[in-house]
C-alpha cells in the first residue's frame, strides 16, 4: 500500500543486472504475491449496492455527473476491502445506465484479455475465459460483482495488466528508472520495500519496481486504445486498480499523455484520513476493509522453505 509521501528528491541507485538466481527469486515472490498482497482466499461478493448506498453529503453521485464527458476515470481501490469493489460495480452500473460508459479496464486481468462480443447473458466461465482470468492472482469472487455488472449491461471489460510473460523483460528494462522525477522512483523503490515488509533484499527493489511501472504503462496502453476505439463523445473508460496504480504523480496517469484527460478518484477508510499522503481528485470515503496482516503471511510463506531446508 501507498502509505509513505514523498521523499525529497534522492540519487537514484546505478543499475545493476541481477544475476538469473536473484531474478528467479525475484519472479518467485512476485508471483506468490500476485502483484499485489493478494489473501489466499476472498469472500463472495454480494449483489451491487445501488450507488445511492454511497453517497452522502459530499455527493459522489454528483461528483459523477460533474465529470460527465471525461475520456478516463480511475477508481483505485485496497483489494482485500470488499465495500470498495461493491462501490465499483455501483459505479458501473450507474454509469452503464447513463450510456455514459465506453469500457472497463481491469488491473486484475492481463492486457489482451476481452469480453467483446459476449452476450449480456454470458456466464461467469465464459466471461473468465474471455478475460484469461488467473484465480491464483487474483479471487474471482472478490471481482465478479465488479466484471458482471459491466457484461450485463453490454459493456465491454478488457484486461490491462501486464502479461506475466513479460515480467523477466520488465525486470531488465532500464527505460523504466528514468520515466519518473527521482523523487517518484525513489517512492515506487520504497513501495516495493514495504509492500515486501522489509524482507526483499535491496537489489531486487529497483528490478520489482520496474515491474509496476511496466504495469502501470501496461494499463495505460489499454485505456489509450480503449478510449480510441469504443469511446463516444459523453462516455469514459473506466480503470479499476489498486490506490497505488491510480496515484497521479507516480501510476497509470503518467503513461497517459497530456491528450487523455482523466480524473482519479480512491476509496480510503475513515481512519486513514491523513496517512495515504497523495491527493486524488476524490476521497470515497467507505467502511474500513479487514485488518489482516499481510506482512505475517507473507513472513510465514518464506520461513516454511528455508525450514524445510533445513530439516536432515
Amino acid at each position: 500500500m501507498w502509505t509513505s509521501s514523498p521523499q525529497a528528491p534522492a540519487r537514484r541507485p546505478a543499475n545493476s543486472s541481477l544475476t538469473a538466481q536473484a531474478r528467479t527469486a525475484a519472479m518467485a515472490v512476485l508471483l506468490a504475491l500476485g502483484g499485489c498482497a493478494q489473501q489466499a482466499t476472498a469472500p463472495a461478493s454480494p449483489a451491487a449496492p445501488p450507488l445511492e448506498a454511497f453517497t452522502s453529503a459530499s455527493d459522489w453521485n454528483l461528483q459523477l455527473r460533474q465529470w460527465a464527458g471525461t475520456p478516463v476515470i480511475l477508481l483505485g481501490e485496497q483489494h482485500d476491502a470488499a465495500a470498495h469493489q461493491q462501490w465499483q460495480a455501483a459505479t458501473i452500473g450507474e454509469l452503464s445506465r447513463l450510456q455514459r460508459l465506453a469500457a472497463v479496464v481491469l488491473e486484475m486481468a492481463p492486457a489482451g484479455g476481452s469480453t467483446e462480443g459476449l452476450a449480456r447473458d454470458a456466464g461467469e466461465a465464459q466471461v473468465r475465459q474471455a478475460l484469461r482470468w488467473q484465480e491464483k492472482d487474483w479471487a474471482w469472487q472478490r471481482y465478479r460483482g465488479v466484471v458482471m455488472a459491466a457484461v450485463q449491461a453490454g459493456v465491454p471489460v478488457l484486461g490491462g495488466n501486464l502479461p506475466r510473460e513479460r515480467m523477466q523483460a520488465a525486470m531488465g528494462d532500464a527505460r523504466f528508472d528514468a520515466h519518473l522525477p527521482a523523487a517518484g522512483w525513489q517512492l515506487q523503490r520504497e513501495a516495493i520495500r514495504d509492500g515486501h515488509c522489509g524482507l526483499l533484499p535491496e537489489a531486487q527493489w529497483t528490478p520489482m519496481a520496474r515491474i509496476q511501472l511496466a504495469r502501470d504503462e501496461s494499463m495505460a496502453q489499454t485505456v489509450r486504445v480503449a478510449a480510441a476505439r469504443l469511446r463516444r463523445d459523453g462516455q469514459s473508460v473506466l480503470l479499476v486498480s489498486g490506490r497505488g496504480h491510480s496515484r497521479a504523480d507516480v501510476g497509470v496517469p503518467t503513461w497517459l499523455g497530456a491528450d487523455l484527460p482523466y480524473k482519479v478518484a480512491v476509496a480510503r477508510a475513515p481512519a486513514e484520513q491523513g496517512v495515504l499522503q497523495f491527493a486524488p481528485d476524490w476521497w470515497q470515503v467507505l467502511p474500513a476493509a479487514p485488518g489482516a496482516d499481510h506482512c505475517a503471511q507473507l513472513r510465514a510463506q518464506w520461513q516454511r522453505p528455508a525450514v524445510q531446508a533445513g530439516k536432515p
